[in-house]
This record gives C-alpha cells, sequence and structure tokens, in this order.
C-alpha cells in the first residue's frame, strides 16, 4: 500500500500547503499504512516505534476530517504524559495551521480554570492526559458529544503508568459511533483486550520496529565500574563530539550529579527529570529544539515527547531496567532519515537488565573499548570549539509554518459582544488581504487574539489602527506570546 506522495491523498488544500511548508514530502510506512484508512474512518490498531512518524499519520486525516465550523470537540487523543500531549498539540496546530484548527493539551499541574476557560472557546482537537480529561469530562468542561475521533496514542506506557481504569472510563462515555485509533510501541495483553471490548473490527498494522534493529542508528555497550561512569562520559563526548546529546539516568539524583559534573567542566547542557516544576520542563524541552544548548540529562520522562530530528548522540549513563525505555531512549536518535549512535554504559550489575533489553530487541549489542588517552587528547581542540556554543537546529518545524504569521492582540473581547465573525468581516476588508489571510482566532472576556498568515501581519496592524470593529475602536498590538 506504500503511496508515493502525499499529493495522493485526498487531502484539502489548506492540509497539503502545510505539510509542503513542514517538509512532510514522502509518506514513512507507518503514515502510507494508516493515512488512507484513517481517511475511510476504519479502527485501527497500530503497533509502531517512536520515531517513525506516528503523529502525523493520525494528525493529517484527524485534521483533514475536522469540520471547522462545529464549536465542540471533535477529536481526542490521550497520552500517557503531559510532554507528550504538548508535543501532539504543536504537531496537529502545525498540520492543521491554514485551516486554522483549535488544538489545546490539557494536563495536571496547570490551573483547571485557565483550561476551563479555553475549552469555552471553539476547540476542534484535545490533547490530554487521561486523570486531568476525565476531571474535564466529570465537571462537564470538556463536552464530548461531537467527538468522532479517539487515539490512544502510546497505549503500552499509558497501561504500565496505572491509567487503565481512567481510559475505560472515558471510553464509556464517547458516543458509540466513533472511530477509534490506538498507536503502541509494544503490544501487551492488556492493550489487545482493551482493543477488542471498544473497537469495531479493527485492522492491526505492524511496523517492523524501526526504532530498534534500524541501520540508522549504531548501538554500542561500554563496560565499566560505576565510580569511573562520569570520566567516561566526559572522554566519550570529546571522541564523539555530538551536536546534540541526550544523557539518560535511572534518578534524578543521577541527573543532577551528571549535570554538575557536565556544567562544572563548561558543557553547553539542560537537565529534565520529574522533579522539575512544570513550566522548567516546557521551558528545558524548547530550549533543546530550538538549539539553546547541546547536551540535555535526562531521566526517562524526556524519552518520551521529545520531538528533535537531530540528536546525533544517545548516551545511556544508567541502563534502564525496563527493556521497553531502551526502545524510546534510542528511538531519540537516528530520526528523520538522519544517523544516529546510541552507546550504553553497562555495570556489572547491570548485565541482567542488558541481556533482558538484547532478548527484546533480538540482537546482541556490540561491545566497544573505552575510548584511549590518545583519542581523547586527539579530539580535544575541536570538542572545546564546540562544547559551549548553541547548536544549529536544521529542522524546526513550528519556526518554520509560523514565519509568515503575526498574532496580533485586540483589547476587546466576549464582554463587548465581539464574535470571530467580526474580525473576519473587517479584516477580510482591509485591501490586499483576505478571509484566507486570517488563522486561529481567540476570544476571551477581555481581550482577543488573531493569527494573521502570509506575512500580512504588518499590513493588517497598520490597518486595524485606524479601523473600527463593530462600530468600536479597539487598541491593538503585536501579540507578546
Amino acid at each position: 500500500m506504500s503511496e508515493r506522495s502525499f499529493g495522493d491523498y485526498n487531502l484539502g488544500d489548506e492540509i497539503k500547503r502545510a505539510l509542503t511548508v513542514l517538509k512532510y514530502e514522502t509518506p514513512t510506512e507507518v503514515q502510507s499504512e494508516v493515512i488512507p484508512r484513517a481517511l475511510e474512518n476504519q479502527d485501527l490498531v497500530v503497533k509502531s516505534q517512536t520515531g517513525s512518524g506516528k503523529t502525523a499519520s493520525f494528525g493529517i486525516p484527524v485534521c483533514e476530517k475536522i469540520e471547522w465550523e462545529e464549536k465542540k470537540p471533535q477529536a481526542l487523543i490521550l497520552t500517557p504524559t503531559r510532554e507528550l500531549a504538548v508535543q501532539i498539540r504543536e504537531d496537529l496546530t502545525n498540520i492543521g495551521r491554514f485551516k486554522r484548527i483549535k488544538a489545546m493539551a490539557v494536563y495536571g499541574k496547570e490551573p483547571f480554570a485557565k483550561q476551563k476557560e479555553e475549552l469555552k472557546q471553539k476547540t476542534h482537537i484535545v490533547v490530554g492526559t487521561p486523570g486531568r480529561v476525565m476531571d474535564h469530562i466529570e465537571r462537564e468542561t470538556l463536552i464530548l458529544d461531537e467527538i468522532n475521533y479517539l487515539i490512544i496514542d502510546e497505549a503500552d506506557e499509558m497501561l504500565n503508568m496505572g491509567f487503565v481504569d481512567e481510559v475505560e472510563a472515558i471510553i464509556k462515555k464517547l458516543p458509540s459511533t466513533r472511530v477509534t485509533m490506538v498507536f503502541s510501541a509494544t503490544l501487551p495483553q492488556d492493550v489487545e483486550n482493551l482493543c477488542h471490548k471498544y473497537m469495531k473490527n479493527p485492522i492491526n498494522i505492524q511496523i517492523a520496529s524501526a526504532g530498534i534493529t534500524t541501520s540508522a542508528t549504531k548501538h554500542r555497550v561500554m563496560e565499566v565500574k560505576e565510580e569511573e561512569k562520569i570520566s567516561l562520559l566526559k572522554d566519550v563526548t570529546v571522541v564523539e563530539n555530538p551536536d546534540s546529546c541526550m544523557i539518560f539516568c535511572r534518578t534524578k539524583e543521577h541527573v543532577n550529579r551528571v549535570f554538575a559534573e557536565l556544567e562544572e567542566s563548561g558543557y553547553s547542557c539542560e537537565k529534565l527529570h520529574g522533579g522539575l516544576e512544570q513550566d522548567d520542563r516546557f521551558a528545558v524541552m524548547d530550549g533543546f529544539k530550538t538549539g539553546n544548548f547541546r547536551y540535555l540529562v535526562a531521566t526517562d520522562v524526556a524519552a518520551r515527547g521529545i520531538d528533535v530530528d537531530n540528536v546525533t548522540l544517545v548516551i545511556n549513563y544508567d541502563v534502564p531496567m525496563e527493556k521497553e525505555s531502551y526502545v524510546h531512549r534510542t528511538g531519540r536518535t537516528g530520526r528523520a532519515g538522519n544517523k544516529g549512535k546510541a552507546i550504553t554504559f553497562a555495570t556489572p550489575y547491570e548485565s541482567k537488565f542488558l541481556k533482558a533489553i538484547e532478548k527484546y530487541i533480538g540482537f546482541e549489542i556490540p561491545t566497544r573499548e573505552a575510548p584511549t588517552q590518545q583519542e581523547v587528547a586527539r579530539g580535544k581542540n575541536a570538542f572545546e570549539e564546540k562544547v559551549s556554543g548553541r547548536r544549529v537546529v536544521k529542522n524546526n518545524k513550528t519556526a518554520r509554518i509560523n514565519k509568515d504569521i503575526m498574532k496580533l492582540h485586540f483589547n476587546g473581547g466576549k464582554k463587548k459582544k465581539l464574535r470571530a465573525v467580526d474580525f473576519v468581516g473587517t479584516i477580510a476588508k482591509i485591501p490586499g488581504v483576505t478571509a484566507d489571510d486570517i488563522g486561529i482566532i481567540t476570544i476571551q472576556d477581555q481581550l482577543s487574539y488573531v493569527d494573521i498568515l502570509n506575512g500580512k501581519g504588518s499590513l493588517v496592524l497598520q490597518a486595524m489602527e485606524e479601523t473600527k470593529i463593530k462600530g468600536m475602536k479597539l487598541k491593538v498590538s503585536k501579540a507578546i506570546k
């Protein structure tokens, strides 16, 4: 069923235009299997590794099927972590950018009231963690009447984390006419049971484990004593001198220790673990994506939900105790057609975990000797030139699609009886501007935001300083957020 290009699918012009800007050219295997079937509204169970392009495989058909005029949410996407919810929301906003699709993320540790307010606006797609989604359903702030699509992403992880009861409770409240798609890196029995119980003749799609046996990633093990890990880490990073590198540790204590050591040695680095405030976690994620620093030291919290196309090296400072974690960690490199390396430090005590991983991935990971002092000395100059600087990010999709977009801020909203049509009607009358140049409109009680597309922001900003909306003169400025 492999298709040659996204142009072969029955997609609207706005979606095709976004895919061109985002440089989605040739569908990946999972995309060519899923998109045509999802467009035909079939229930799907998809076994596919991280990094295989699965977000776009459900995101493209869902964005295509959304009815823009409908105010209530039409698609619900469940994810195990907040980071993944935010990542998917960003991807779907990008894909649906020119169709003006509004996607929002709901998750814990963020004020409920803020999300409740946002859900009152027209929202097409809701992405969220099960606990907070259930919360919104119970408090009737998330209306499910119009949900046509349910997507359960990283289903294995969701059930591992004990969300099974919440996921089932959510499913039971959804319209029975919906389309359901389940994506999972592995298909344990409880995921299978869930699918058979709540899906209509689902089609099973299995994509060969791309993130594992792929030739794009070179896997190696280095044997080391616990107390020698830090010095080995420094030697390996000097010899490898990666453009960008993720270092995974088992605990947040290890993350803090490794981060402190690297920072002291002048590395351009940041850390990420569950003990950090949510806003700090998002700031670190964004900083890594935009290239503010080169090394990220993290627990498994970051192994999902980070979509950075050019991580060149993953180092497992600690062998993961769960074999699936190895797949998710090493799936951060060798993505999107790039080559990558995964190096695992193994102490004698960790050999049993390593054996379990090798059995799971289906091959023995070759051992590599630690770098010699000569190799380290040879690499020192090149390493020092690169280590403290920013890295160049070649493929920041969001920056690319937002390049010609300006968000305008108006000091009037619902309290002044303003509606989206009032903004569209007024702005589309400006010479040189049409309704197609107007993007997502968000109207709050006292203020409104309007995205202006196609590089016409300055033109609209200037015109609106002199133009009334509904007979009212509103202050307009370029939005900071």
